[in-house]
């Protein structure tokens, strides 16, 4: 893949990406003007978190990159790959079946796992029944999740990047369907949860049939290869769920502090708008590059792939977490203060927010950097420093929660992405010159830290020049407008005057791409 081929892949799966995010965070503030923050609207959270977590745990975080490594080798020199994910795609399927069968047994303990605040009241109960509905969803988005690292590694994003929007539809609609009939509204996006997996699982076979990959599902069987598969995927499991401890610790502790759930929930929605964007697509697309770079010998390539997407990650989320620090008020005032979500839900919001958009850049970057040791079959490594990262989280979050409250979850998870972050950068050291920081990278970093500067500052002076008109009813979307993008042509003129971006950056790729 050349760099012009990676960037529009970035930019594709980017844009993609921000429409699931942009239809998701729609979804959200429609959650929270029916539901505000009570106990439905927490019980549901909890209940949509668990399958979304084993999800993580045995699809995308930790099966996947083991699989779209070993797919992608398989699929440059024609080793029988349809074979291999056939295999994959069986096994998968075989353990999420399974799991699922436990789960639907073992969710009133698993709800506790998840939120032992709700014990005694009746948020329990509804996340046990929720959480029973919500399930199924684990074992259609499992088996999407492989088939968009298939469809990834085989350089097509748009099936899979696009599949998530659909969920989202298909949730807002059982809103809208709900309100307008009288429905039990948590029970409808209850239901709506594995109808919405069934439905992205059918959009990318279809793709990957397409692509020429129309998987079966065929009678499971422990062969060399998938041998070597659980064996590079087993640390990149554990190491999946130290991840999830992370979160189960943040939905601890909110879950002991009223409303803390739902506030949390809500500030992680705003700032995954970015993180989706930007991080998700960068490792999507980074990961099979750099394999099949890997693979061809191609050192010099890998490395100008890896400095070009650090780059472009950082110059699109560092402004963007400055913005969240500075406008967390104004953003979830104007956003979510309707209907259920009151004023006071308002201010410890925005502040689960501003802690968040200090860790944006840290999580951006494990995207960037964690390719570097997947696309080598190493996923000891970073099962390492995720254990280290899990410690960090569990000190900060369960130390401080007693004297600052719900925002020790916020704090935990901040601290301990840097934590991640510095430590999957220092171990790029053992792979030498691939992972070295080129003249072109540290020229603009420093640059880019300025020009978000010069744009923090802009966004400082014009809340304060607005006031009131952010408040407001009338005024406060014009207000928003105004604040957003007045701050991005602060950033974008200061980035052209000091350097941290060239026109002709943008002129070369557009003649490449024609």
């Amino acid at each position: 893949m050349q760099p012009i081929r990676l960037i529009r892949g970035f930019l594709s799966v980017g844009a993609w990406t921000l429409a699931s995010r942009v239809v998701g965070f729609v979804r959200d503030v429609m959650i929270a003007a029916y539901l505000g923050t009570g106990p439905v609207a927490q019980a549901y959270i909890v209940a949509f978190t668990l399958p979304n977590m084993f999800r993580r745990f045995f699809a995308e975080g930790a099966f996947n990159t083991a699989f779209v490594p070993m797919f992608a080798k398989r699929l440059e020199s024609g080793e029988n790959p349809r074979g291999f994910a056939e295999e994959a795609f069986a096994g998968l399927a075989t353990v999420v079946l399974a799991v699922s069968l436990i789960a639907h047994i073992a969710m009133p303990w698993l709800v506790l796992m998840q939120a032992a605040g709700f014990q005694g009241d009746e948020r329990f109960d509804l996340a046990v029944i929720y959480g029973r509905i919500c399930f199924p969803y684990i074992l259609f988005i499992s088996l999407t999740a492989l088939l968009s690292g298939l469809l990834n590694a085989g350089g097509r994003f748009m099936a899979a990047a696009a599949a998530p929007v659909l969920m989202n539809f298909i949730l807002i609609a059982a809103m809208l369907l709900a309100d307008r009939h009288g429905w039990d509204m948590g029970l409808a996006m209850a239901w709506s949860t594995p109808v919405s997996g069934l439905a992205q699982l059918f959009t990318v076979w279809w793709a990957a049939k397409r692509m020429g990959f129309a998987l079966r599902l065929r009678r499971p069987r422990l062969s060399p290869d998938m041998r070597r598969l659980l064996a590079v995927a087993a640390p990149a499991v554990l190491a999946g769920g130290v991840v999830q401890v992370n979160l189960l610790v943040g939905r601890q502790v909110g879950s002991f502090f009223d409303r803390g759930i739902a506030w949390l929930t809500n500030a992680d929605r705003l700032y995954q708008l970015p993180l989706g964007v930007v991080g998700i697509a960068i490792g999507i697309v980074l990961l099979p590059d750099i394999s099949r770079r890997l693979k061809n010998g191609d050192t010099g390539g890998g490395r100008h792939a890896y400095n070009r997407a650090a780059e472009f990650a950082l110059f699109l989320t560092v402004p963007a977490a400055v913005a969240l620090v500075i406008a967390a008020y104004p953003l979830i005032s104007v956003l979510f203060r309707r209907g259920a979500f009151l004023a006071a839900d308002v201010g410890p919001t925005a502040l689960a927010l501003a802690i968040y958009g200090l860790g944006l850049p840290a999580f951006v970057l494990q995207k960037v950097l964690q390719p570097l040791y997947f696309a080598r079959e190493d996923t000891r490594t970073p099962f390492r420093f995720a254990v280290w990262s899990m410690v960090v989280n569990a000190v900060v979050a369960l130390g401080l929660a007693p004297f600052i409250g719900f925002s020790a979850a916020a704090w935990g998870t901040t601290i301990a992405g840097w934590t991640m972050a510095a430590q999957l950068w220092r171990g790029t050291r053992a792979f030498g010159e691939a992972a070295a920081l080129d003249d072109r990278f540290r020229h603009r970093l420093p640059r880019i830290c300025a020009a978000s500067a010069v744009m923090g500052a802009v966004i400082w002076g014009l809340m304060l020049a607005l006031g009131d008109a952010l408040e407001q009813p009338g005024t406060r979307y014009l207000a928003l407008s105004a604040l957003v993008f007045g701050g991005l042509a602060a950033y974008g003129a200061a980035a052209l005057v000091l350097g941290a971006f060239r026109p002709s950056d943008l002129r070369a790729g557009l003649r490449r791409q024609r």
